[in-house]
Formats: C-alpha cells, structure tokens, sequence
C-alpha cells in the first residue's frame, strides 16, 4: 500500500479538523502542524484556506456518491431502499456528527466564493439523484417521491446530532419501508 502524498495528507486531516471544529473553528497552522508539513506545501498545493476547504468538500462528495452507488449496485430491484441504507451507513461512518455541507452552507453564506455554490450544488444533486433512480425504474410519480426520498435523507441526517446516527438510521429505514409501500 502506497503512502499518501502530503497533499492527501492535507487533505485527510483539514477533512478531519473541519468536520470535528468546523471551517472557522480551525487555522491553517494547526493543519500543517498536524499534516506534518512545511508551510509552503500547503501554499503549493492551496493558495488559500478557501481553496482547501473547496477540495475538501469536492472530495468528500465525491467519496459520498461512490458510497451510494456502490450500494445500490448491490440490489438493483430495490435501489430507493438500499439507497436509504447506503446514506445512513456514510452516517454512522463518515457524518455521525452533522452534515459537512450544511456547515458549509452556513459558515459561508453570502460570502464571495465557491465553498457555498459547492455545498447547495451537493443538496441539488441528492433531489437530481432520486429524479433518474425514478425514472429508471419508470414510477409515475418520479417527481414527488425524489422530494420524498430527498426529505428522509436529508432529515435522517440533521437527526444524527440530535439522537444518533443508529436511531436516525432505524428510523430513517423503517419510513423509507413504509413510504414504499405505499407507492407500490
């Protein structure tokens, strides 16, 4: 196993730091020091903290759709539910204590940058997400249950801080059950 390059090494940890402080809660001398790097590294790598926090959220996302995918792949006849599984698994793995885009959300509005298009750009493509899964299972009401599916989701996980990312996941689980059976 090959080790990381100390821009992975930057990346890891201000992911980490973030998610643990929040954006505003951490400077950039504490990710060198805890990365392990010389201050120019970082500046090599990001011009600014704004810069690494858009990669850090670029990456995330992009780990979060190849964690669902990777889970409806496992049940192509029931994709909504695995869906619903695959989420609160990345909840109880990777955001069991609230939602990286939603503090990126706040912590950024109205500000000039592109922390905050990246953040709302992510909640967009959950709804879009749920819209084609619809339409490739061809249900007539593509629209609304994309909005349904998109509100347990994205309730499941604002629940997490509140009563943990195993209750949030069995509830969250037990109403996408009920919801399908219902359309069905």
């Amino acid at each position: 196993m090959s080790r990381p390059t100390k821009k992975d090494m930057l990346l890891q940890v201000a992911e980490r730091l973030f998610y643990e402080h929040g954006f505003r809660g951490v400077g950039l001398k504490q990710i060198i020091k805890e990365a392990d790097v010389a201050t120019m590294t970082l500046y090599n790598h990001f011009p600014s903290k704004d810069k690494l926090v858009e990669e850090v959220l670029k990456r995330r996302e992009e780990r979060y759709w190849s964690y669902l995918d990777s889970s409806i792949a496992s049940d192509s006849d029931s994709p909504f539910i695995r869906a619903v599984e695959g989420h609160c698994r990345w909840l109880k793995e990777h955001s069991y204590n609230g939602d990286m885009f939603l503090r990126a959300i706040e912590d950024y509005t109205g500000t000039d940058n592109e922390i905050e298009t990246i953040a709302r750009e992510h909640k967009s493509k959950l709804l879009h997400y749920f819209q084609q899964l619809t339409e490739e299972k061809q249900d007539k009401n593509q629209l609304h249950l994309a909005n349904q599916l998109t509100l347990l989701l994205e309730g499941t996980t604002s629940m997490t801080t509140l009563i943990g990312a195993d209750k949030a996941t069995e509830y969250s689980i037990s109403m996408a059950k009920v919801l399908f059976q219902q359309t069905s």
